[in-house]
């Protein structure tokens, strides 16, 4: 009777145990992977990627440009006064500085863009995180990148992804 009770007592430990063991087990997302992949993230990048990709285009266009007055420039320089050729110089130099200015505000607003829906995303993200880990009873989410190892049966990223993609499906860039 007695190793009858201690055998219950165990089993019942175990069970216990079991039942709580999902709940202690760290699991995993790959954010990086949720900010690339998902709907609202995919369509962001892609706004900026055009955004830059037409503000280039428009800068290599001005750049042809002055590259052409330079060519014009150097081509006059002997028929043109000293005082005018390097008026026209001055000229050249400040509007090689402003386009060196457009482009670096250029790639300035894109990263600004790119820091404001990343936090917009992660603002939209964290809730849903929380509200999975209360409703699965999971105590800790850990990013992927700060681990070695780890079974592939603790990702949660396309759970979480699938959640987030039903709740946001655009990022509003300006």
């Amino acid at each position: 009777m007695k190793k009858l009770n201690q055998i219950l007592i165990i089993l019942t430990i175990f069970i216990y145990n079991y039942s709580n063991a999902h709940a202690e087990m760290p699991y995993y997302i790959d954010f990086k992977y949720i900010l690339n992949q998902s709907t609202a993230g995919k369509g962001a990048q892609d706004k900026l990627k055009n955004k830059l990709d037409s503000g280039i285009k428009t800068l290599t266009q001005k750049e042809k440009s002055i590259q052409e007055e330079e060519k014009k420039l150097i081509s006059q320089k002997k028929l043109l006064k000293p005082e005018e050729y390097n008026g026209k110089v001055q000229q050249l130099r400040s509007k090689v500085i402003d386009l060196q200015k457009e482009r670096s505000k250029l790639l300035q607003d894109v990263a600004d863009q790119r820091s404001k829906a990343k936090s917009e995303l992660l603002k939209n993200l964290n809730p849903i995180i929380k509200d999975y880990m209360k409703e699965k009873n999971i105590r800790m989410i850990l990013d992927k990148k700060s681990l070695l190892l780890a079974d592939e049966n603790l990702d949660l990223t396309k759970e979480i992804m699938d959640l987030l993609n039903k709740k946001l499906k655009s990022i509003k860039i300006n």
